[in-house]
């Protein structure tokens, strides 16, 4: 399952940045978790932008899933191809937020 969730990752990784739609933003690919009879493909993904932006870009994968779908049934061989489910993963910007924290705490040294 671990190939299967990787390949299909890839494939709309690159999908997703050639999407015409101009409400998707810039939008990462960070993981996906296919279901094991491949009928369901959770597709988590990272937007860089306000909340609102992260919704719209919610919004825009939605309504391209088909597209999405197509794009991973022509280049993947699959007994099935997965129906799409896009949630936002909020790791990556816990992991900003973490670092901001870090710096905030860390005691300034000086630089020779």
């Amino acid at each position: 399952m671990r190939r299967v969730n990787e390949a299909v990752r890839e494939v709309l990784s690159e999908a997703v940045g050639e999407l015409k739609d101009p409400r998707v933003g810039f939008v990462t690919v960070t993981g996906v978790q296919t279901s094991a009879d491949l009928r369901h493909a959770r597709v988590f993904v990272s937007v860089l932008g306000s909340a609102r932006k992260r919704q719209q870009s919610l919004t825009a994968l939605e309504s391209a899933h088909g597209v999405l779908q197509a794009r991973i049934a022509r280049e993947l061989r699959m007994k099935r191809t997965p129906q799409l489910a896009f949630e936002y993963d909020p790791t990556v910007e816990r992991g900003v937020r973490m670092t901001q924290l870090i710096d905030e705490l860390a005691p300034p040294h000086d630089e020779p």
